[in-house]
C-alpha cells in the first residue's frame, strides 16, 4: 500500500502564535475539533487501537474514495509533529473564524472545506490521504477574508528565536500559500515528496470563495473590516470598474471628518456608525494623520466605549496621546488595550507605563498601585521591575495618606 499523502509541516522558520483578534464569545465548535483530532490520534497508540481507528476512520484512497473517506480522512495523521503543526494552524485561525461564524456553521464550513480539498486531491492522485490540513487551509483563508487588516504574530527560528508581527495579507497570501505550496515544493522537485500539496490549494480555495459568497449574500453578517469592504472602499476611492456601472467617488486624499462620518449615507455603515468611526481611525493612523485619528478616536468613545482597535493600532493612538500629554485619555486608551489584549507581549510595560501616569500626572494612587502590583510581578527586564516597584511603594504611601520619602 502507498504512503499515505500528509500537508507539509507547519514548523519552519516562521511559526504562527498568536493573531490580534479579540474574540467575543467562546469558539467552542473549534475546541472540539482540535480535541477530537488530538484523541483520535492518541487512541492509535492504545493497544488494538490502530486497527479500530483504521476501521472506524480510514484515510481517503485516492484510486477508489468511498464517500465517507472524504469525511474520515481528515481526522487521521501520520505522527507526533504532523499532527502538532495542523492543530497550531487550527487553533491560530479557527478560533477567530469560529467566533466569527458560530460553531454549528463553522464546524460545518470545516467539514465541507476538507471535503472540497479531498476531492481535489483525489482528482489527480491514486495515493491515499490523511490529515486535517485541507479543511484548515479553509480556515486559513476564511480567516484572510473576514480579517484581512489584523496583524499575525510569528515566532522566527533561525540564528535566534523571536517573535515579530506581520500583516495577515502578507502571512497568508505570500508566505503559506504561495510560498509554502507553491514557490517552495518546486525547488524540492527531484525529492520524494509525501506531501498533498493539491489537497491545501484545493482548501484554500474552497476557504476564500465560501467565505467571500458569504459575506456577499450576508448569509454572514458584514462589518467594515472584512476583505470585501476593503474592496468596495478602494474601488469607490479609486473610481475602479467605474465604466461598468458601479457606484464611485474619484480618487482623493481628503482626510475624513467627524461631521462627514456623522452624515453618511445608513447604507454605506453595515453595522452602525461606531463600525465605520473605528475603520476611518485606521485609515488616518495608516496615513499618520494622527490629529484626525484623535479626533475620531473621541467621538468613537462618546458612541460605544466597549469598541477597541486592533492592537498595534490601539497602542499607536494610547502612545498619541501620552506623547500630547492627554494623560487621562492616554490611560484610557492603554487600559482598553489591555483588557483586550491581557497576554499581549508588552503588556506588563504598558502596565508600568500607565502606573506612572496615573500617580504623576493623575493623582489617582489606587488605580496606579493596582497597575503597578501586575507589572512587579510580571516584569522581567530588572531596571523596569525596579522602577515599578518603586513607583508602587510611593503610590501605597499615597494611600495610607503619608507623604513620600
Amino acid at each position: 500500500m502507498p504512503q499515505p499523502l500528509v500537508p507539509a509541516g507547519a514548523f519552519r522558520m516562521l511559526i504562527p502564535i498568536g493573531t490580534d483578534v479579540h474574540l467575543r464569545r467562546r469558539p467552542i465548535g473549534n475546541w472540539i475539533l482540535v480535541a477530537l483530532n488530538v484523541l483520535i490520534f492518541l487512541s492509535e497508540g492504545t493497544v488494538g487501537g490502530y486497527q479500530t481507528i483504521q476501521s472506524l476512520l480510514p484515510p481517503l484512497h485516492g484510486a477508489a474514495p468511498s464517500l465517507n473517506e472524504y469525511l474520515t480522512y481528515q481526522f487521521r495523521h501520520g505522527d507526533m509533529m504532523h499532527l502538532a503543526g495542523n492543530m497550531l494552524f487550527l487553533w491560530i485561525f479557527g478560533n477567530a473564524v469560529c467566533d466569527r461564524m458560530g460553531s454549528l456553521n463553522y464546524v460545518v464550513f470545516y467539514l465541507a472545506g476538507g471535503v472540497f480539498a479531498g476531492l481535489v486531491f483525489a482528482y489527480s492522485n491514486n495515493n491515499p490521504l490523511l490529515g486535517a490540513s485541507g479543511a484548515i487551509a479553509a480556515v486559513t483563508t476564511a480567516f484572510l477574508v473576514l480579517f484581512p487588516r489584523v496583524h499575525i504574530t510569528l515566532l522566527l527560528w533561525l540564528f535566534i528565536v523571536m517573535p515579530l508581527q506581520l500583516p495577515a495579507m502578507a502571512v497568508i497570501v505570500f508566505k503559506i500559500i504561495l510560498w509554502d505550496n507553491i514557490v517552495a515544493p518546486r525547488f524540492d522537485s527531484g525529492m520524494v515528496s509525501n506531501v498533498a500539496y493539491s489537497a491545501h490549494l484545493g482548501g484554500y480555495a474552497f476557504g476564500f470563495a465560501t467565505a467571500m459568497l458569504l459575506l456577499m449574500s450576508q448569509a454572514l453578517p458584514r462589518n467594515q473590516f472584512d476583505l470585501l469592504a476593503l474592496w468596495d472602499r478602494w474601488r469607490r476611492r479609486t473610481g475602479t470598474f467605474a465604466d461598468f456601472g458601479y457606484e464611485h467617488s474619484p480618487p482623493t486624499t481628503r482626510r475624513v471628518t467627524v461631521e462627514q462620518v456623522e452624515s453618511r449615507p445608513l447604507d454605506e455603515i453595515a453595522m452602525g456608525p461606531a463600525d465605520q468611526l473605528r475603520e476611518d481611525i485606521l485609515d488616518r493612523l495608516s496615513e499618520h494623520d494622527y490629529t484626525e485619528a484623535a479626533r475620531l478616536y473621541d467621538r468613537l468613545r462618546t458612541l460605544d466605549d466597549t469598541v477597541v482597535l486592533p492592537r498595534r493600532q490601539q497602542l499607536e493612538l494610547a502612545n498619541m496621546f501620552a506623547h500630547g500629554d492627554r494623560h487621562a485619555d492616554a490611560v484610557e486608551a492603554y487600559e482598553a488595550f489591555l483588557q483586550a489584549y491581557p497576554n499581549a507581549a508588552d503588556a506588563f510595560q504598558v502596565r508600568l507605563f500607565v502606573g506612572l501616569m496615573c500617580r504623576r500626572y493623575l493623582g489617582d494612587a489606587a488605580r496606579a498601585a493596582g497597575h503597578l502590583r501586575i507589572a512587579v510581578q510580571g516584569l522581567e527586564d530588572v531596571t523596569e521591575r525596579d522602577l515599578a516597584a518603586e513607583e508602587l511603594a510611593r503610590a501605597e504611601l499615597q494611600l495610607l495618606g503619608r507623604s513620600e520619602p
